[in-house]
């Protein structure tokens, strides 16, 4: 097997409505979510045993390699498929972690990919798409990785043709729990919101249709994560104040935010702009997709 290479690119929300909480706890999502062109990198060699090694700027940011997320979603494979060629994942740590843009859930998703590769299956194969449901929330919708409608728990994805959006991604360098953010909600098991489905433009949709569209979506745990970390207000007014931007809102849980830009020359000049205001935060300009 040749050394086989793939991108885990950065899970953003742009719109997140909370639709109830299932008497088993879990709460019930819609989502538009894309991709940003900022990734982690992972590779995966032949070798014997399974294993993983970290590097990347923010390979500190990973915690015990027993529980990364790389590492569990080949073992989920694992179980569904035998015999399963494995080998060694290098993993280029890019992206922050704990910061509502899915990092983790990416790099297993990438993972999968990798394996599916590896092993002549196509990542739409069942044990594919069962092991990454097992690996966690997000991992389905990151196995996809590009637009699409993220319902219930995050089984259920619905493609979307969408054209490229530039963006900036904006991480303050807090972390976020999920947990915490969607216990601050309140809701109760068995407790349903109110509000329709939102219906999203058509394959031949213009970027400014899709603009609108999204603009009439808001993100539900927003302002729950903004009482938790009150810094997402000071990303999320620096994007709002930085030329060219159209939207900005929170992904996910937090902390991280995304503004919305008509160009991508006007996003890399509002990321030069915010960076030297902040050069601790996180920000890349890149486009959604």
């Amino acid at each position: 097997m040749a050394v086989l290479t793939e991108r885990a690119r950065a899970k953003v929300n742009l719109t997140l409505h909370v639709r109830g909480r299932r008497a088993d706890g879990y709460h019930d999502l819609e989502s538009l979510v894309a991709f940003a062109e900022c990734a982690d990198g992972l590779s995966l060699a032949p070798a014997d045993q399974l294993s993983l090694k970290v590097t990347g700027p923010r390979g500190a940011e990973c915690g015990s390699l027993d529980d990364n997320l790389v590492l569990k979603a080949a073992r989920q494979l694992g179980e569904r498929m035998s015999p399963l060629t494995t080998g060694t994942f290098a993993l280029d740590k890019q992206l922050p972690a704990a910061a509502g843009i899915g990092g983790g859930s990416a790099d297993a998703a990438a993972a999968l990919r990798l394996l599916a590769r590896a092993n002549g299956i196509g990542r739409d194969d069942p044990r594919v798409v069962d092991a990454a449901r097992a690996s966690g929330a997000d991992v389905p919708v990151c196995l996809h990785s590009s637009a699409c409608v993220m319902s219930g728990v995050g089984a259920s994805i619905a493609p979307l043709a969408m054209p490229q959006l530039p963006c900036v991604l904006i991480n303050p360098g807090v972390p976020v729990a999920t947990r915490d953010v969607f216990a601050a909600l309140g809701l109760e098991p068995g407790q349903t919101a109110a509000g329709a489905s939102m219906a999203w433009p058509g394959p031949s949709a213009s970027a400014d249709q899709w603009l609108a569209a999204i603009h009439s979506g808001r993100n539900d745990l927003e302002p729950a994560a903004l009482r938790l970390q009150p810094v997402i207000g000071d990303v999320l007014g620096g994007l709002t104040r930085a030329d060219g931007c159209l939207l900005a809102r929170m992904s996910g849980s937090g902390a991280t935010c995304f503004g919305l830009f008509r160009d991508a020359a006007a996003a890399a000049w509002a990321a030069r702009r915010l960076n030297a205001d902040h050069p601790r935060w996180w920000i890349v300009a890149s486009a959604l997709s």
